[in-house]
């Protein structure tokens, strides 16, 4: 529990000739668990100094309460921080360097108002709460809760798959689907899979890893083995799709930007009854032969809109992997944008 203790400042007084100061405020948070209390100040208050860093703040520690003092707005956004944090360590969750970077990013671009930090979507398993680390994927989550069918689309490191497959495994755990399919396209060209040494089984792995290791994050690998043994959980390549009727099955096909248009729809139309499937892909990262239209482009062209169809949009603000990673994306970003530009300057000249 937090309590508001006003903060006692003294009386400005302003000097002639002098500029006037900026408006400041100060509060100050009493927490009445001191077990808890050095979760949430990290190890050297290292959290307390990483929020410092970005928000522009000041804070103190004293006991069991932290002062705030600084911009007025940026002091209001500390304190629902530091309280949506101590609202996790009071459930049992963990507080590391992670989460306070997640935490931060998601205090400094929040756009929904109805969104307060302590009250997030979560994904719920039993292994514990996912919850999101952007904006973007705050919005994700509420979209995997009510949409049949859900298309995932923005650059790597958002946590398009990975969001997914917990989705998955708690309508599974929850009997809400009898069973989790996952799909991507075996190898970038059109699934040849023939060059590749080992069994059929041997050659495909490799590129299903991604899933393989999202599900051991929701699951331990006991019941992954054994749900796997019994059907509950397939992995497959995408061609072994064709033919099938998917019904109460969670599907997730993966990196579908390296889908032809005709793969999609054979995906797309695998759905049966009871059935929810979310589409992942990147259609900056198309690795189909040159002149093979993304099957991911042009099914977004065709059903967005389609009641029951939801489309998530991630750009690199939400990008959770290294800070770096959401630097480089809008590199390659920038710079195929100058290239485009170039080119159209010169079919004009």
């Amino acid at each position: 529990m937090t309590q508001l203790v006003p903060a006692v400042t003294p009386p400005l007084v302003a000097i002639p000739g002098t500029p006037p100061s900026p408006p400041t405020r100060a509060v100050t948070l009493e927490f009445h668990d001191n077990t808890k209390l050095p979760l949430l100040l990290g190890e050297h208050d290292r959290h307390l100094v990483r929020i410092e860093q970005v928000l522009g703040v000041r804070l103190s520690c004293r006991g069991n309460r932290i002062a705030i003092a600084g911009d007025p707005a940026q002091v209001e956004t500390t304190q629902a921080l530091l309280q949506a944090l101590w609202h996790r360590l009071q459930h049992g969750e963990a507080l590391g360097k992670p989460d306070i970077e997640a935490a931060i990013r998601l205090a400094t671009q929040e756009t929904d108002p109805r969104l307060p930090l302590s009250d997030l979507p979560a994904i719920r398993t039993r292994r514990g709460s996912v919850g999101p680390r952007s904006p973007g994927q705050a919005a994700y989550i509420d979209a995997l809760a009510a949409h049949e069918m859900v298309f995932a689309v923005g650059p790597a490191g958002t946590g398009k798959t990975y969001l997914a497959v917990a989705q998955a495994v708690a309508m599974l755990q929850a009997g809400r689907v009898d069973r989790i399919v996952l799909s991507r396209p075996a190898v970038e060209a059109g699934e040849r899979l023939g060059f590749l040494p080992g069994d059929l089984k041997e050659k495909v792995d490799p590129y299903l890893r991604p899933l393989y290791d999202a599900l051991h994050d929701m699951m331990p690998a006991d019941q992954v083995m054994r749900r796997m043994a019994v059907g509950e959980i397939e992995v497959a390549p995408l061609a072994f799709m064709r033919g099938r009727t998917l019904a109460h099955a969670y599907a997730i096909l993966d990196e579908a930007q390296n889908t032809t248009p005709v793969q999609m729809k054979m995906f797309l139309t695998r759905m049966g009854e009871g059935t929810r499937m979310v589409i992942t892909g990147d259609p900056s990262q198309v690795d189909l032969p040159s002149g093979v239209s993304s099957g991911l482009r042009d099914a977004l062209e065709t059903v967005e809109g389609l009641p029951g169809i939801a489309v998530a949009r991630f750009g690199t603000r939400d990008v959770v992997r290294h800070p770096l990673v959401g630097r480089i994306v809008d590199a390659y970003d920038q710079r195929d944008t100058a290239a485009g530009d170039k080119r159209r300057e010169s079919r004009v000249g």
